[in-house]
């Protein structure tokens, strides 16, 4: 069977997010299946992925936070053809659509900070349809649950994720996932 997304984060739904490279050993022994790689460089994130992917994760690059290149077309084209991620993050719809004609995972990462950032968030969501939003912060599932509502795409909560408690209420919301850099929520 193809290992995929949806396939993993229905058998474990916490991913872990990696913002530190001294962090990959621990992410490595965890019991995440998913990692979203919120750091690296041109010079690193080859062989970050290569050890992830070495160690039965899936990974899923946040473009954006990559150093080193463009946040453009290119540099997709570039990190997908030569590191080939199991998909990608970004809030850039531009590069949401790009990639989606790659046939590249996407992952459309929403900061909501307000009432007018949820409104033009869940519009680019409707014109861009990415294969899966992750909405920041996580802690909201009123917000999770009219969001999943009103795009019918699948949501991953991140973002002030700490307690049980919290991992508890985005899954009732209907989050298909939680994303997280909390290394005990790793071992929920």
């Amino acid at each position: 069977m193809t290992r995929n997304f949806f396939t993993e984060i229905n058998d474990n739904p916490i991913i872990a997010a990696i913002n530190d490279l001294e962090k990959i050993e621990d992410v490595i022994k965890s019991p995440c299946k998913i990692v979203f790689l919120l750091m690296g460089d041109i010079l690193n994130i080859g062989e970050t992925i290569k050890l992830l992917r070495k160690n039965d994760k899936l990974v899923f690059v946040h473009i954006d936070l990559i150093g080193g290149f463009s946040k453009d077309i290119t540099a997709l084209k570039y990190i997908n053809n030569t590191f080939k991620p199991d998909g990608i993050i970004t809030t850039k719809s531009n590069l949401i659509k790009a990639a989606k004609e790659l046939r590249i995972f996407t992952i459309q990462r929403l900061f909501l900070l307000d009432s007018l950032s949820l409104v033009s968030g869940i519009n680019s969501v409707k014109c861009i349809r990415p294969d899966a939003i992750e909405v920041l912060p996580g802690i909201m599932s009123n917000i999770i649950r009219e969001i999943k509502e009103e795009t019918q795409i699948p949501v991953v909560a991140g973002g002030l994720i700490r307690y049980k408690v919290d991992v508890i209420e985005s899954l009732n919301a209907g989050a298909v996932g939680i994303s997280t850099s909390r290394e005990e929520v790793w071992y929920m």
